[in-house]
């Protein structure tokens, strides 16, 4: 929807910059009249103001504002409601992206950490990271800002071999069906972050699946293992401070208990203390 009112917004403004083009300079050639009145002129009239203190008379100049009229106030009519348009879709967008947030923070309390602890645990890179991903009350916009850069600059590498594929087989196939329920929502491919995830875990999960047996498996295929839980690990910790940014904004009670059950915070507890 935003792309089509961003493609009419360009379509109008670039018609219009061509009737006030050639609408001055038809003035100024069929009126004789300077580039400033010329200019003044197309403008008051594709505005519709129309003040009367500058008029054509000869029969050139009338026709031209006839098709400035014609083109010019009805290409402003449509940029002006394309405009209010595009602000209402992104009031409703952000509206509509507030309650895919929530569903972000179902995946996550139902999947998303137990699967954050569990790759992170088997990531030997992890401790060059965790302090950037140690959220706290006190930060701002540009401490997330900060975690981003640390975590792009973050290569994981975790080897399938080090993990209980059969265990997390398992636990991705209890929670198959919680996890397409998020697919019955049509509204999930506005969340561009959140839709690229549940396709990689959708992914790995079928990946384990179509193996009868997930030991003793050639090297590359542990390699491609690798790959594909590394894809997942990567996008989760991505959602994942993009999540805990956005409750730190809009909701600091959720923000409070995420912060306490931080993933990668080897002492996190729910406990208050």
């Amino acid at each position: 929807m935003i792309k089509t009112i961003h493609l009419r917004l360009r379509i109008y403004i670039s018609i219009l910059i061509v009737v006030v083009f050639v609408g001055t300079l038809g003035m100024m050639t069929f009126e004789h009249r300077s580039l400033l009145d010329s200019f003044y002129f197309v403008m008051v009239t594709i505005a519709t103001v129309g003040f009367g203190d500058i008029y054509p008379v000869t029969p050139a100049g009338k026709l031209l504002t006839i098709g400035i009229i014609l083109v010019g106030v009805g290409c402003f009519v449509g940029l002006a409601a394309s405009i209010i348009d595009m602000m209402i879709e992104k009031r409703e967008r952000a509206l509509r992206l507030g309650n895919l947030n929530m569903m972000v923070g179902a995946f996550y309390s139902e999947a998303g950490t137990s699967l954050l602890r569990t790759f992170s645990a088997h990531d030997p890179a992890v401790d060059q990271v965790r302090a950037a991903l140690l959220v706290s009350d006190t930060w701002s916009d540009d401490d997330f800002t900060r975690a981003f850069d640390a975590l792009h600059q973050h290569s994981t590498r975790i080897d399938s071999r080090t993990l209980d594929l059969p265990d997390l087989k398992g636990f991705l196939t209890v929670h198959r069906t919680f996890l397409l329920t998020f697919f019955e929502n049509p509204q999930i491919i506005e969340h561009e972050g959140f839709t690229p995830l549940l396709q990689a875990v959708f992914h790995l999960l079928e990946e384990l699946a179509a193996r009868d047996q997930l030991t003793d498996l050639p090297a590359p295929d542990y390699a491609h293992l690798s790959g594909d839980i590394n894809r997942v690990y990567g996008l989760l910790i991505a959602e994942w401070m993009t999540y805990m940014r956005h409750l730190k904004k809009h909701y600091p009670y959720l923000f409070s208990l995420a912060m306490r059950t931080n993933p990668f915070d080897a002492h996190a507890s729910a406990i208050v203390r």
